[in-house]
């Protein structure tokens, strides 16, 4: 997967949060919506680090298609 790829799917997820999160100001979230909310938060935390490993390994003149996406667990970990 491309950067560019990894930064599609980044934009897809972020509409689809701001459609979510637009509907909980307006008429709430049902159990669905909130799990997907959840789901969607994650699986933007796990794109987010794919790309930033990729740079970091572009940067270091390694090869950025060895980044793989680490478990939710671990980038759900991560300090701010």
């Amino acid at each position: 997967m491309a950067d560019n790829d990894i930064i599609a799917n980044i934009d897809e997820l972020i509409a689809e949060e701001h459609r979510l999160r637009s509907r909980a100001h307006s008429d709430g979230l049902d159990d669905t919506e909130r799990e997907r909310m959840r789901q969607l938060e994650e699986h933007l935390d796990q794109c987010w680090d794919l790309l930033r490993q990729r740079r970091a390994r572009r940067e270091f003149g390694e090869d950025p298609a060895a980044a793989q996406a680490r478990p939710v667990r671990e980038v759900e970990s991560y300090q701010q």
